[in-house]
């Protein structure tokens, strides 16, 4: 999955538990929402793989179904 800055669109890398835009020197946390609701999803974590679930009603969603968000990060 490549991960395109929301404000230059240039690529960002994965520095730390975040991403970070080496164009704007700004460093962005991913939020994976619903398609469904667009209500923040719970990352399920097993064995290498990555499942998402809505606690919403939706269910089990499929990584290709995921919309991610890109917001400020702050360490703070």
């Amino acid at each position: 999955m490549d991960a395109l800055c929301p404000v230059c669109g240039q690529p960002m890398n994965w520095v730390s538990g975040h991403f970070h835009c080496d164009t704007c020197h700004t460093d962005y946390k991913q939020t994976a929402l619903c398609p469904d609701c667009q209500q923040p999803l719970q990352a399920l974590k097993a064995c290498g793989a990555v499942d998402y679930f809505c606690q919403n009603g939706h269910g089990m969603i499929s990584k290709k179904r995921v919309t991610f968000t890109y917001s400020p990060y702050s360490d703070e």
